[in-house]
């Protein structure tokens, strides 16, 4: 019987190994692309000194293009940025074909959502303290708190995703919902980037309350330990 045992877990253990391996690699791939992100923010900061806002409307106020949209020249997608149509909304006929186009660095290699759905997990947290701004942009100088405890955009899970394209993100009371029963596409947390471009992994015990300060651009609150 024991020989029987051994042989099973030697059976299963490359198995097993493999599957953590891909989920590693998963994980690695997901971290690219927020550094990614990261990096595009900072050369549009260079561009026009300031963050993108979270959304741009049109004459009548109506949301029309997500920052994702906005960053793309930024991301190696100059081709994509210049098929769209920015006067008219998202799901507008005429930027259909562009919507379609499949944005790798948008797509957490761990979601569960179908890639050819074009939807995605990288949103910003919306509130009137936040790194971005609906309509407005931000100068860096609005930031006084620390650049590397500030939070940019999160990686939320498969239930929260949008269309890429779209004028929508996370708003407060879902980020700071996320807890350790919370589902998650990777174990035990999110990825995050911040406002200095670097990416850092948030664990899901961590407390609201050092959530809230993350998301905070003046709270002046001690997140030194997250």
């Amino acid at each position: 019987m024991t020989a029987i045992v051994c042989v099973l877990a030697a059976l299963l253990l490359p198995s097993v190994n493999r599957s953590g391996a891909r989920e590693a690699a998963r994980r690695s791939q997901c971290k690219s692309h927020l550094k990614q992100i990261g990096l595009a923010f900072l050369n549009y900061v260079d561009a026009y000194h300031a963050l993108p806002p979270a959304y741009t409307v049109d004459a009548d106020g109506k949301p029309l293009h997500s920052w994702r949209t906005l960053i793309l020249p930024y991301m190696d997608q100059k081709t994509l940025y210049d098929k769209i149509d920015l006067t008219k909304a998202w799901n507008d006929p005429a930027n259909a074909e562009a919507f379609k186009s499949h944005v790798e660095a948008y797509a957490c290699p761990s979601s569960k959502i179908d890639v050819l759905a074009n939807l995605t997990t990288y949103l910003a947290v919306l509130t009137p303290t936040s790194c971005l701004r609906p309509v407005e942009p931000r100068p860096l100088s609005d930031i006084t708190d620390p650049h590397m405890s500030t939070l940019l955009v999160v990686e939320m899970n498969s239930e929260h995703a949008v269309p890429w394209m779209a004028p929508q993100d996370a708003n407060e009371a879902q980020f700071l919902a996320i807890n350790s029963q919370s589902k998650h596409d990777h174990a035990g947390g999110v990825h995050a980037v911040f406002v200095d471009g670097y990416t850092r992994f948030l664990n899901a015990t961590m407390p609201a309350e050092m959530r809230r300060a993350l998301i905070s651009i003046d709270g002046k609150e001690t997140t030194s330990d997250f």
